[in-house]
């Protein structure tokens, strides 16, 4: 059985493909759907912003729904 020292006390990280992942951060957002950090935002500062999920005071962009809004908008 393996001990967890002081360096191993938090699980491995795991890279996981962005297209994968059911939340991404706005970074993430950001790279993926080539808006800036600062219009994703804007967008998601808004109270009715279909695609933001708040955990406290940290926001994650839901990726499915991220995507249908995406492809409905004409601008943003």
């Amino acid at each position: 059985m393996m001990s967890l020292g002081a360096n191993n006390a938090r699980a491995p990280k795991f890279d996981i493909p962005i297209w994968h992942k059911l939340n991404l951060t706005i970074d993430e957002a950001a790279a993926y759907s080539n808006i800036g950090i600062h219009k994703l935002y804007d967008l998601t500062e808004a109270e009715d912003c279909p695609f933001v999920l708040w955990i406290g005071s940290r926001r994650l962009i839901k990726r499915k729904t991220f995507d249908e809004y995406i492809e409905k908008m004409y601008s943003i």
